[in-house]
């Protein structure tokens, strides 16, 4: 059939894979800063407290002293490509480029922050994808993380016409290759090690403890992680959550006081990984390795590691050619 000489152009189908992390400020400085703390502080994802009552204490309080803490935090792990999270997040798309064939587009977005996940998810329509699998890199499941994500790719469906067909990647917390390219990385890592550590601490990013009681499945899906992982191992990891914020009693035991704690009780040697981070952030090189470290000296310990999440990693890149595969079965 021969198209009208006036009919709109229509790209060749294609199929996007949009890879998605939390987000970041666009530049180390307190205005970046802020803008980025607004967007986030103000899902209510992310802060479940009523509107009326919250957006007082964020605009009147909180984004008026916390951006020049944060953008300091910021300074200490700013690389030559930006944000540790988004460079390690751009890499992962990178890599895996042409791993799903020529009629496969890859991108990445973010949360919060840019790239936007809207604008990405035009840019993938207007070359003609038709099919999209959305892929929050959140091993474990939470609202506040996987949920919000998967929110701003069906807000931005919304405002198309012509929408995508939509498939969104699932929890990977248990998946055996989650767990087997965390071993191996891990293994290297303490291979690398001049010292033996006494104890392996996996570190999870910390949520309300209500959370829990709601049916959130985080604090489950993390502990699954850990055992797991400590079988794979053969050995035993001490379990924390960090990140503490605000008032409310939150996921425990708390990572900065059980660092705090452990030299006293004869862990004078510590090595620190983070399961639930696919690639390293702030959260990770400036919370754990940098006050973490100094924290765990203070109180008496000897030698302190922190090792590297997968990030684009070969075997962390092969994890997600796996997970991703997978998830476009019949669609390929």
């Amino acid at each position: 059939m021969t198209l009208p000489v006036d009919h709109p152009i229509v790209a060749a189908p294609r199929i996007g894979v949009l890879l998605i992390n939390l987000g970041t400020p666009d530049a180390p400085d307190s205005p970046s800063v802020k803008r980025y703390l607004k967007q986030f502080l103000s899902d209510r994802r992310v802060v479940e407290i009523p509107a009326l009552l919250w957006q007082p204490i964020l605009r009147g309080i909180i984004l008026n002293t916390r951006p020049k803490k944060s953008a300091h935090a910021y300074g200490l792990v700013w690389g030559p490509d930006g944000s540790p999270l988004a460079a390690n997040t751009k890499a992962q798309a990178a890599a895996l480029k042409d791993a799903f064939g020529a009629d496969v587009m890859v991108d990445y977005a973010m949360r919060y922050g840019n790239p936007a996940i809207a604008d990405r998810l035009a840019v993938m329509k207007a070359a003609g994808c038709d099919r999209v699998l959305i892929a929050p890199l959140y091993p474990q499941y939470c609202g506040a993380t996987t949920a919000t994500a998967n929110d701003d790719a069906f807000r931005a469906l919304m405002d198309m016409r012509w929408q995508p067909a939509l498939r969104t990647l699932p929890p990977y917390h248990d998946d055996a290759a989650y767990i087997a390219a965390l071993k191996s990385s891990i293994d290297t890592s303490l291979a690398a090690l001049d010292f033996t550590p006494d104890a392996l601490m996996a570190s999870f990013h910390g949520m309300p403890e209500r959370t829990l009681h709601m049916g959130d499945p985080y604090h489950c899906h993390c502990r699954k992680t850990a055992r797991l992982l400590g079988e794979a191992m053969g050995r035993d990891l001490i379990v924390t959550f960090q990140s503490r914020f605000g008032r409310a009693k939150w996921l425990g035991p708390a990572t900065d006081v059980t660092l705090a704690a452990l030299p006293g009780q004869g862990v004078k040697k510590i090595a620190i990984v983070s399961p639930g981070f696919s690639s390293d952030c702030l959260e990770t090189l400036e919370e754990l390795a940098i006050r973490g470290r100094e924290s765990f000296i203070e109180a008496g310990g000897t030698h302190f590691a922190y090792l590297p999440c997968l990030n684009a990693s070969p075997v962390g890149v092969a994890m997600l050619d796996h997970l991703i595969s997978r998830e476009l079965s019949g669609w390929l």
